[in-house]
């Protein structure tokens, strides 16, 4: 963008306007970014029916169109609306009914904050979500002594800031048939001194978590309804719900039927769910308004702060642990092949280099060559500089959420080591494979906020300015490399390219406003700029009182 403002120019000479045409808004800015490579020094745009149908200077739009609604804001600039590529939008929704355990600095804070909550707790469980041990003192996975005292015979379950890892009670586990015998393919239960601590890893999760029922439809709905409010507040108008179950598919389609809710919502299939990929896989993508499913979800191995990443070596400060496969490769590759056969995504969760090489060449063996399937690798933290060739050589796209090396910086060494650390979060390398790249937060594993996700991806720093001069500063993005990789690309990386993602006729009208243009700002002043309007389709979802 070279710091002058994009946009399309129109398609025919505005002044030859014999009459005003009636459109249902106006808006007026300082500026516009589109995302794409047209420029021109426009700063108005004309809307009818939820789409863009003219960009030009304020003067050129005002003498060709007239709007009952109009939106003037000379001083502030214009985007268009983030779209955030990886995140957990149904999931989380669902349970923001929970204990939020977020920067929590010690395990007595996690008590204490599970002790308030459940003054006021109406559901026969506690469940809790956000911990991680790597921001406490005593950086040791915590046990259940305490839980076991305070919740003798209720079910607790503590689920770890990545998801990967959880740590319950003893009633818990009892409920659950998990003893100290237990062994569980793709898990860990965790043991010391021949007893269960309560910290169950990746695939060991799942027998406690089946304990935990379904909320009353009523109040999903309204949690729905709250996550989205939540997303639209902070710019994002549209999103890619990674890993969704059939029965809460089938509460989103009554919520879309029904307007309860309106953000675009791209699902992806838990792969790890048989009775949701044999109601949906053999009918193919679906889509019903702004509620699409199009890919499959599918999870490789854990992850690197639990030390469920799959590695080549071991882990450095653990000798003798690489970390866990989750779903064996002959699984993946039936996925594989049901998706070529019913024209699906395949989205593959995977953060060690293990893993990523193993489901890299498994792509690799069901596409053969570049093509526009547009299978994604999730997260791609950590990849062997020998397996980048597979990337561009099979189309593949890096679905990458520059967060996490921020969030990840200050342990990544730790796990890594000097040597293996220069191959992890490397998103200027995996961009320049294959041109470009998709940017998300993984949220609740991140904050949603995605000028966080632009900010971390440009600067490569912490909230506070650190390091001063970026984490491994090399592999950051320039700021429309950013731009795009959360818009157009974003877009692009679940073939929505042609609609939105971007500003342009005929486009939908998403957008999001805001006060500062962070395209030219410092850097420091990326995370204090604020959301003024989102707009989805034309209407205003978000307006900063």
């Amino acid at each position: 963008m070279k710091h002058s403002l994009i946009i399309f120019v129109l398609a025919i000479a505005m002044l030859s306007c014999q009459q005003r045409n009636q459109v249902d808004n106006i808006i007026t800015v300082a500026g516009i970014y589109t995302a794409t490579d047209s420029t021109s020094n426009a700063n108005c745009i004309a809307i009818k029916g939820g789409k863009i149908v003219a960009i030009a200077r304020a003067e050129e739009i005002n003498k060709c169109y007239v709007a009952a609604n109009n939106i003037k804001e000379p001083e502030k600039y214009l985007y268009p609306g983030f779209i955030d590529a990886h995140c957990h939008f149904t999931p989380y929704g669902l349970t923001l009914y929970q204990c939020n355990l977020t920067k929590t600095s010690s395990f007595s804070g996690v008590i204490n904050k599970l002790i308030e909550y459940n003054k006021t707790n109406t559901i026969g469980w506690i469940y809790g979500r956000g911990w991680d041990q790597n921001d406490w003192e005593k950086k040791d996975f915590p046990n259940n002594t305490v839980l076991d005292s305070l919740f003798p015979d209720k079910i607790v379950i503590l689920k770890r800031v990545d998801g990967h890892a959880i740590l319950c009670n003893s009633y818990a586990l009892k409920q659950a048939g998990i003893d100290i015998s237990s062994k569980i393919d793709g898990g860990i239960v965790e043991k010391k001194n021949g007893k269960l601590t309560g910290i169950l890893i990746d695939n060991a999760m799942e027998k406690v978590e089946k304990l935990i029922g379904n909320l009353p439809e009523k109040d999903a709905i309204k949690y729905l309804q709250k996550m989205e409010k939540n997303c639209y507040a902070l710019g994002l108008t549209g999103v890619v719900d990674c890993g969704v179950t059939m029965n809460d598919i089938e509460l989103l389609k009554k919520c879309y039927e029904n307007n309860s809710l309106s953000i675009a919502n791209i699902l992806m299939l838990a792969g790890n769910d048989s009775a949701t990929l044999d109601t949906y896989i053999p009918s193919g993508p679906y889509q019903q308004g702004q509620l699409r499913i199009a890919g499959i979800k599918v999870y490789a191995d854990g992850a690197l702060g639990s030390r469920g990443a799959c590695l080549l070596e071991d882990y450095t400060d653990m000798p003798g642990q690489r970390g866990l496969i989750l779903t064996k490769p002959e699984q993946i590759k039936k996925l594989t092949e049901l998706a070529l056969k019913h024209n699906w995504q395949v989205c593959t969760h995977a953060i060690g280099d293990s893993a990523n090489r193993m489901v890299l060449k498994i792509y690799a063996d069901a596409l053969k060559t570049k093509n526009d399937k547009r299978w994604r690798i999730e997260h791609a933290q950590v990849v062997n500089y020998n397996d980048y060739m597979y990337f561009s050589d099979y189309s593949i796209i890096p679905s990458v959420q520059p967060t996490h090396a921020i969030s990840d910086m200050p342990w990544a060494v730790n796990r890594l080591g000097e040597k293996r650390l220069p191959e992890a979060y490397s998103y200027k390398n995996l961009l320049k494979l294959n041109g470009w790249i998709a940017l998300g937060t993984d949220f609740p594993v991140e904050d949603i906020n995605p000028l966080a996700t632009f900010y971390t991806a440009v600067a490569r720093k912490d909230k506070n300015g650190n390091p001063p001069n970026g984490f491994m500063k090399e592999k950051a993005l320039t700021r429309e490399e950013a731009l795009k990789g959360m818009t157009t690309w974003a877009a692009k990386s679940v073939f929505m390219e042609k609609e939105k993602g971007g500003v342009a006729i005929g486009m939908d009208a998403d957008f999001v406003i805001l006060d500062k243009d962070i395209m030219t700002i410092p850097e420091n002043e990326i995370l204090k700029t604020s959301i003024v309007y989102t707009i989805s389709k034309g209407q205003i979802k978000y307006q900063k009182k």
